[in-house]
């Protein structure tokens, strides 16, 4: 099999630019391309021949009814079977609508009077499923990141796989589910290059964008 052609979309929150493209270059296996949200969409010729999709956007507004964000994400997202990662602030998007709540497996998100984010939070990362794909040769490990107070994941679908005690983090952090035809790897952490840097985070999306792609033989 050849490389893994990911798209990694990005848009509306800064990050590291070169620390997050480095951890990139790390997966060997895979030729991630990095773009705008909104380009990606448009991108008619090319947006189905990724394995993945990974969202590293933080799109708050709702699309416009009939516009062509709008119809890609009711019509064809999940439809192909394309892998979906939602990753840390991606996780934030379209608030109050249920699509990404479907798509996420978390309804309360980036909403008045219950989100709060706290910086260089020492998290410690509980393996709760070390038998899954994604958590393949990564055990309890912790980042320094910012942690997130939302929804807890519990939407009916969620396997839950890691989890924290961080007084100022929701508990579960990271979490698969299936939409539509998808599969779909949530992940809560992944603010900087605190996050970049590190060896088992950099393993669990490398992991991630293999599972979510059915590269693996295995039925989770």
């Amino acid at each position: 099999m050849g490389k893994l052609k990911v798209a990694v979309l990005v848009e509306c929150h800064p990050f590291d630019i070169v620390g997050f493209q480095e951890m990139l270059w790390s997966f060997e296996d895979c030729d991630c391309y990095v773009q705008a949200f909104d380009l990606f969409v448009q991108d008619e010729k090319n947006r189905e021949s990724y394995d993945t999709v990974l969202y590293y956007n933080m799109s708050l507004p709702l699309p416009e009814a009939g516009d062509f964000l709008e119809s890609y994400l009711q019509n064809t997202l999940g439809e192909s079977g394309q892998g979906i990662i939602l990753l840390h602030h991606a996780l934030l998007s379209f608030p109050k609508w249920d699509l990404w709540t479907q798509v996420s497996g978390v309804k309360v998100r980036c909403e008045d009077g219950v989100f709060e984010y706290h910086q260089n939070e020492t998290v410690q990362e509980h393996i709760m499923n070390t038998e899954h794909p994604v958590m393949d040769g990564v055990g309890d490990f912790s980042l320094v990141d910012e942690t997130y107070i939302i929804g807890e994941p519990e939407e009916p679908g969620n396997t839950i796989l890691i989890t924290t005690d961080n007084a100022v983090s929701i508990k579960k952090i990271a979490w698969t589910r299936t939409y539509k035809n998808s599969r779909v790897f949530c992940y809560a952490s992944g603010h900087d290059n605190c996050s970049y840097g590190d060896e088992s985070f950099r393993r669990i999306i490398h992991n991630a964008i293999r599972w979510t792609a059915r590269d693996h033989s295995d039925d989770y």
